[in-house]
């Protein structure tokens, strides 16, 4: 199947900008014109309308969608509980939180025939999925296209591939996703994943709070970061496909499913702006200082989900993307450091400027967790070169890191707790910085 995903993958066409009202239909005259639901939709079609937020949010706010398809999502049968296999959701209460820094090794390989969903993998979070705060962190490891459908009524699904590029199914059409890109799935916005080079693996974000948006950017000016029109949301293509097909629902922390007699994938046109969409992270517009010191990771953020209390996030996507570092007197890996926030740091390619790489280290498919307060920053390797370094323009193009930035605590699922490929001794990196303290007197 990756040579008939590949096809599809190649020369997609996207509609482009950040929170847009939208358009597309694949059929001419598939939309109505002038109202959302007419007495009878064109092409003997049905309206509905997907909400991501309250019909009563601000309009800024506001995310819903029309959708005119062959079916409504309304004709399914019930569905029924199945496993959970290695998914979990908030609220997170089976460990202890854990204030100690902490490191893995990538997701071991899954058995043949793992899909995207199967091969999720909770490591923690926090909030309540059924409260709509709060997120979760995954990892996934797939080697299978996915035969059902799936969608999410928890939250919002932030997918950032590490290795293996991805075809997405959507209701609103097709996106492709490679290393060093994102894809965004809305809540409740159902999905199939199929694999473009035979297997995959990647990180996720399960956002349950409020819809991910780009952050303000106050002193900065108009422009800078994630520009909205790179962002690429998908043009209409719809399955018109009878038969038996599975539909996996997340639902408060559990998997159901059902078999339709049909795709669910079967919307013909839509406008809106709850809508799926694609990022290159390679595209983001980095600020950074050009006198001293370094920035706060704040000045990296590429999406936001916003909390009750002004500046401080559910949940931030940060990205480390290739810059240039130039400051002057300046200590130019991140700093030492002790956050309110807390960070899980992913890496998709390359190395990290603070950070060793290689067997042991921060490696690319793995990952790091420092909790709220957890004293972090440069390794002492790091630290020894830095502080002894030429202080030449440096241009940094050999890594692509990100964080899932929360303000609160994540805790770890028992899985995450005691995997085998978590790293013990992680703290050792930290060993041997040595006391360098010279009083004049």
């Amino acid at each position: 199947m990756s040579g008939d995903a590949r096809k599809a993958a190649e020369g997609l066409s996207y509609l482009s900008g950040f929170g847009n009202e939208h358009s597309s239909e694949a059929v001419p005259g598939a939309l109505p014109e002038g109202r959302n639901s007419p007495q009878r939709a064109p092409l003997g079609l049905y309206a509905e309308q997907l909400s991501g937020t309250a019909f009563t949010e601000p309009r800024a706010q506001n995310r819903r969608s029309w959708l005119y398809r062959i079916r409504p999502s309304a004709a399914h049968p019930a569905f029924t509980r199945t496993g959970n296999g290695t998914v979990r959701t908030a609220p997170f209460t089976e460990t202890v939180p854990d204030p100690n820094r902490l490191r893995w090794d990538p997701l071991p390989e899954p058995p043949e025939g793992t899909d995207f969903l199967a091969g999720l993998w909770t490591l923690g979070g926090n909030g309540d999925a059924a409260q709509r705060t709060g997120m979760a962190v995954h990892l996934y490891h797939a080697t299978a296209d996915m035969r059902r459908v799936f969608g999410d009524a928890d939250g919002e699904l932030l997918i950032v591939p590490e290795r293996g590029g991805l075809l997405l199914r959507t209701e609103f059409g097709l996106l492709h996703a490679e290393p060093g890109h994102i894809a965004l799935v809305p809540r409740g916005v159902r999905f199939r994943v199929e694999l473009l080079d035979g297997t995959a693996r990647g990180y996720v974000c399960e956002n349950y709070g409020a819809p991910f948006r780009l952050p303000d950017l106050g002193p900065i000016g108009a422009n800078g970061l994630a520009n909205p029109r790179d962002f690429r949301a998908p043009v209409a293509a719809y399955e018109d496909v009878e038969g038996p097909v599975e539909v996996a629902h997340k639902y408060c922390g559990n998997l159901w499913r059902a078999t339709y007699d049909h795709s669910p994938l079967d919307v013909v046109a839509w406008h809106g702006n709850h809508v799926p969409y694609v990022y290159d992270l390679r595209r983001f517009n980095v600020i950074g200082t050009i006198s001293y010191d370094h920035p706060d990771p704040s000045i990296f953020t590429v999406l936001t989900s916003p909390s009750d209390t002004p500046g401080l996030a559910g949940v931030d996507f940060v990205v480390f993307a290739p810059r240039w570092l130039v400051g002057e007197d300046t200590f130019r890996p991140p700093y030492f450091h002790r956050n309110v926030m807390s960070e899980y740091m992913g890496l998709i390619e390359g190395a990290y400027d603070a950070k060793t790489a290689g067997e042991g280290g921060f490696v690319p498919g793995g990952g790091s967790l420092h909790t709220m307060m957890s004293a972090h920053g440069p390794d002492r390797e790091t630290f020894d070169r830095a502080s002894a370094a030429d202080l030449r323009p440096q241009r940094i193009d050999d890594g692509l890191a990100f964080m899932f930035e929360t303000r609160w605590p994540v805790i770890l699922t028992p899985q995450a707790a005691g995997a085998p490929h978590r790293q013990q001794g992680y703290d050792d990196v930290w060993r041997g910085l040595q006391r360098h303290f010279r009083p004049l007197h």
